[in-house]
């Protein structure tokens, strides 16, 4: 039976975690956080807080995977770490909320910027459906997922980033950027909140270093080469998120940053007109299909864990032979990501995703102290201030899952609700492993 195969090294790790970072969060988000702080030292600062976290979090996912190298990253950590059923849990939210709900974000924000581009007279839901279904497709058939085409793709971000940065500093005239506190600041009380609130769209754009670990299988040295992608990639995420925040404020102003859903053509106008405008949303659009690609590349690798740990349905393990991509597990993922994207909107996915996710990542925080406790004598990669580093972001997920729940009750208890569900799902799959013993 084919398996997977190690062809990727640290630089393709460090594109990995770049790509699967920047899609296109960035590029949208700033005015969902704008309308929440109406400063731009909070809106700057829920930017610098989130990367703080990422950063620890890729500290706490380098040691782990200098642990546990195995193929499914993080769900090895939490079946190592607890219980087959909490990695369980985490795979079926990834299947039918987190993976899924983002790629989800991701295509609704690609057919935003296809209407900008076009003035197709279509929805966006149906751009994003028939986006989700096409690409599903091209990757079950064999989609060109070596270290070449990822590096491309990332590279492509990065010169639409960069297009947007310089442009917008050089070309975009007078200066929008302030410091002033805003008349409606509120109380400091209130103020908290908002900036509670906006920090669930910040670590939605922050999300997806963590989705490297699933490549742990078809690293060359995953120990060493997963440690330097994480770290590299999101330092340089931080740098990109911060420069390109600091850019639309200074071209808009707050108040004209959460006016615009899309801040980046809006930036790209005053500075370069239409063509500009034309030119990033290109951009834009291109670089969220390669993360799209991107994460249908990497997320299914967790359900071929759970399947080859006979926990979910056997097919969803096999490789093809020609491609070496989990095919089933693929096309899987494609139709639920497509149920969500038709069923809410960008919003409500958010919450969905962020209230899950960062359950997961705490629980996967706290799996460093247990293997910390279980081998104290295992050398290699360690975190830096643990266990104080630790905690932190621990405790920092989850504030935002209680932040999340707080802002956005119904969507979140509905994602709870799902994966919930995932238990009775547990307790069908564990049967019947047992009687196949």
């Amino acid at each position: 039976m084919p398996t997977l195969a190690r062809r990727l090294g640290a630089f393709d790790a460090t594109m990995i975690v770049m790509g699967g970072i920047i899609g296109s969060g960035i590029f949208i988000n700033p005015y969902v956080v704008a309308r929440q702080v109406h400063t731009a030292p909070m809106i700057l600062g829920a930017w610098i807080a989130g990367g703080v976290i990422a950063l620890l979090g890729a500290f706490i996912y380098a040691e782990l995977a200098d642990r546990r190298p195995q193929s499914g990253g993080q769900y090895a950590y939490l079946r190592d770490a607890y219980h087959p059923a909490v990695a369980f849990l985490y795979g079926w939210g990834l299947l039918l909320v987190i993976q899924t709900g983002g790629m989800a974000a991701v295509a609704v924000t690609f057919a935003r910027y296809t209407i900008v581009l076009t003035h197709v007279a279509l929805p966006d839901w149906l751009i994003a459906t028939m986006t989700l279904l096409v690409l599903t497709v091209i990757n079950c058939l064999g989609v060109r997922s070596g270290s070449n085409t990822q590096t491309a793709l990332m590279l492509l971000k990065l010169v639409a980033i960069a297009v947007l940065v310089g442009a917008g500093a050089l070309l975009a005239g007078r200066s929008q950027l302030s410091i002033r506190p805003a008349l409606d600041a509120g109380t400091s009380g209130d103020m908290l909140f908002r900036f509670a609130a906006a920090m669930t769209p910040v670590m939605f754009a922050y999300g997806g270093w963590q989705t490297a670990s699933f490549m742990s299988a078809e690293l060359k040295d995953p120990r060493r080469d997963l440690a330097v992608g994480l770290l590299a990639g999101v330092a340089g995420v931080i740098t990109v998120y911060v420069s390109v925040n600091v850019i639309c404020l200074r071209v808009l102003g707050v108040g004209g940053l959460a006016a615009t859903t899309t801040p980046a053509s809006a930036v790209m106008q005053r500075a370069l007109g239409d063509r500009g405008a034309t030119f990033i949303a290109l951009g834009i659009a291109i670089s969220t299909l390669g993360f799209l690609s991107q994460s249908m590349l990497t997320a299914p690798r967790v359900y071929y864990a759970m399947a080859d740990d006979g926990l979910f349905f056997r097919a969803v393990a096999r490789v093809s032979e020609r491609t070496r991509v989990p095919m089933v597990a693929i096309a899987l993922q494609g139709i639920v990501a497509v149920i969500i994207t038709m069923s809410g909107t960008y919003e409500q996915i958010l919450s969905y995703v962020v209230s899950i996710d960062f359950i997961f990542f705490g629980l996967t925080g706290l799996a460093l102290f247990i293997f910390r406790r279980r081998d104290r004598t295992a050398a290699g990669f360690r975190v830096p201030g643990h266990p104080v580093t630790t905690a932190v972001f621990v405790l920092a997920c989850w504030l935002v899952v209680g932040g999340t729940i707080a802002r956005a009750p119904r969507d979140s208890a509905i994602g709870i609700g799902i994966l919930i569900a995932g238990l009775f799902a547990y307790m069908f799959w564990a049967k019947g492993r047992r009687h196949a013993v």
